[in-house]
């Protein structure tokens, strides 16, 4: 497929590796904690340029295409980019002059919260066109689709589970961290096997989190990806490229990342 052989293109000639895990502090600290959350580290395989002007809310594959959803109100957009070059294809503005979030695949639609607005919109994937809007519930931060069911955040420490043929909330789970806490902020998300990938607002952290149970089950700090982007310029996106690869950037960043997640061996 086109997408998948400009990646591995991409990959081919990056050999820039990027740890950006710690281990505990000390063995006791470790001792206290019987089943500490893994630490991943991120490994930079490509870089594709990003479009500055794009507020990314949502990133996600649609077999050869990338999708993105810009935000803010009045300016917010339903974009399809060339995965290679990060080339906007094709964009069109949310209806209403909605604030749009992020957005998911699910069959032949494209499913889109919006932040304040208090709906999610349908879209026609084929032809980028309004089909409907759906009032939702509190904020709209991110969403992915399971294969099954959509997954929706919106800002706190709650994963939302959503009906993909109507939007109507079937249930929730809270999102807790190793130490039993919540985990709030959870923003932008990506699904892939079973587990939901989350960015955490405003942080640079990404967690893997068992939608079963709501636990976090392992997380990657990313700061070193936003070196030479403004502070204010926050991780957000994340879009499963396949092969254990993901497309990672921010809000107007001028680079999307594509790398690797592994659990970290060092220490």
């Amino acid at each position: 497929m086109a997408m998948m052989s400009a990646l591995r293109v991409l990959a081919g000639f990056c050999t820039t590796t990027m740890l950006l895990a710690v281990g505990c502090s000390d063995a006791q600290d470790a001792a206290a904690t019987p089943d500490p959350q893994p630490q991943l580290r991120i490994t930079v395989l490509g870089e594709v340029p990003h479009d500055t002007t794009a507020f990314t809310q949502g990133l996600e594959f649609d077999g050869a295409a990338l999708l993105e959803t810009t935000g803010l109100a009045g300016q917010s957009q339903l974009r399809e980019l060339d995965p290679a070059t990060g080339a906007v294809r094709r964009s069109v503005p949310l209806p209403g002059g909605f604030f749009g979030e992020g957005m998911t695949v699910a069959g032949d639609r494209i499913w889109q919260v919006t932040y304040r607005d208090g709906v999610a919109i349908e879209w026609d994937r084929m032809t980028f066109t309004p089909v409907r809007e759906v009032p939702i519930d509190g904020e709209g931060w991110g969403v992915c689709f399971d294969g099954t069911r959509i997954v929706r955040s919106d800002g706190t420490d709650r994963l939302r589970f959503v009906d993909p043929a109507d939007f109507t909330e079937t249930g929730s789970v809270a999102v807790t961290g190793s130490d039993g806490g919540p985990v709030a902020g959870l923003n932008e998300l990506e699904c892939v096997d079973g587990q939901v990938w989350a960015n955490v607002w405003p942080t640079d952290e990404i967690v893997r989190i068992d939608p079963g149970t709501g636990a976090v089950s392992a997380s990657a700090d990313a700061s070193a990806l936003r070196q030479g982007e403004p502070k204010r310029n926050v991780l957000n996106g994340i879009a499963y490229a396949g092969d254990g690869r993901y497309l990672v950037t921010g809000k107007n960043w001028a680079t999307m990342y594509l790398v690797r997640l592994d659990a970290f061996q060092g220490l």
